[in-house]
């Protein structure tokens, strides 16, 4: 007869209650950061047609929009700004705007909604006429590293002075870090955390996102400053500078095909680690279930899951909303 098993992993499996006593990764509300796009005019609510369930809104409607998502236990929003070409240019001067529509709705959540916590973007593509994260070299077209850091540097101040919580430096210059925490300190925000976009990777996950604000490159693509997807190694060393220069979180970008790299961040820092479940990721997830090829809720949940075991501390995601609702019905 032949010798059975003496080790029977599935007794850990035989009921509800055992799986869930031995569940070694719990999704919860509080891991979510929702990204929202505002955009100007009064009582506007335009569905993005790549990303399925997720508006555009003005401000009136998206303070709405956190209402709801508060009630559901969603405390951290990331708004991105869709501004109207007329008032970008080569250096985007609105970002430092005080009466910009982005700046004056930063302040308006927080009045409205003091116990909500806001992570802004800083980066220069949706105030550049350009579209690029970067100042562009008009002649020669080289996104110019250290004439970015300025204005990304006037950037963080200007969110910090409208009621920013968390810096979210998602442009990958070199030294901006350091100098936005040097900007930040030296004008009496010491308390404005930077969350930075630690490795994030010129991926082709990020169609949908531009689609949502209008803000692809005018010229040429963003491989001189964000990371190589080839590559797993530059990561540790963009986490070893972050580190250095003052960053309180950081981040990896996209989520769902870089969970290799949340992993290796994971296990060499003692800092939170985020993840982005970026825009192509949630549409093909959509996409997906809208033509009845996956159960939509049940896949959601397990991506998000994924994330979180593969060493997230906290998930920026177009879902949070909608994995809110589902985990409140249990």
């Amino acid at each position: 007869m032949p010798l059975l098993p003496t080790h029977r992993p599935r007794r850990n499996r035989k009921s509800e209650v055992i799986r869930n006593l031995v569940q070694e990764n719990t999704l919860t509300v509080n891991d979510f950061i929702y990204p929202v796009f505002l955009i100007e005019g009064q009582n506007q609510a335009v569905e993005i047609h790549s990303m399925p369930g997720i508006y555009r809104l003005s401000a009136d409607r998206l303070l709405d929009e956190i209402g709801q998502c508060v009630e559901l236990g969603i405390r951290a929003f990331a708004p991105f700004p869709g501004l109207p070409d007329a008032v970008k240019d080569r250096l985007a001067t609105q970002s430092t705007n005080p009466d910009g529509l982005y700046l004056k709705t930063i302040a308006e959540i927080k009045r409205q909604y003091p116990g909500v916590v806001l992570m802004t973007d800083v980066a220069m593509d949706p105030y550049s006429s350009d579209g690029h994260d970067g100042v562009v070299d008009p002649e020669s077209g080289e996104i110019l590293n250290d004439a970015t850091l300025e204005i990304l540097g006037q950037m963080a101040l200007a969110q910090a002075r409208a009621g920013s919580d968390i810096i979210g430096p998602s442009d990958m210059m070199d030294g901006r870090v350091a100098w936005i925490r040097e900007v930040l300190d030296s004008n009496a925000f010491s308390h404005v955390s930077i969350m930075s976009y630690t490795a994030k990777y010129a991926s082709a996950f990020y169609g949908p996102f531009r689609d949502a604000l209008d803000s692809a490159p005018k010229r040429g693509d963003k491989k001189t400053y964000q990371m190589n997807p080839a590559n797993r190694r530059e990561a540790l060393r963009e986490l070893q500078l972050d580190e250095q220069e003052g960053a309180d979180m950081v981040m990896v970008k996209p989520a769902l095909s870089y969970l290799d790299v949340i992993r290796d961040v994971r296990q060499h820092t003692t800092l939170p680690v985020t993840a982005y479940n970026v825009s192509g990721e949630y549409a093909m997830v959509k996409a997906a279930a809208q033509n009845g090829w996956l159960d939509g809720e049940r896949t959601m949940l397990e991506v998000l899951l994924s994330i979180k075991r593969a060493g997230a501390d906290a998930i920026l995601t177009y879902f949070a909303k909608e994995a809110a609702q589902v985990l409140r019905r249990g």
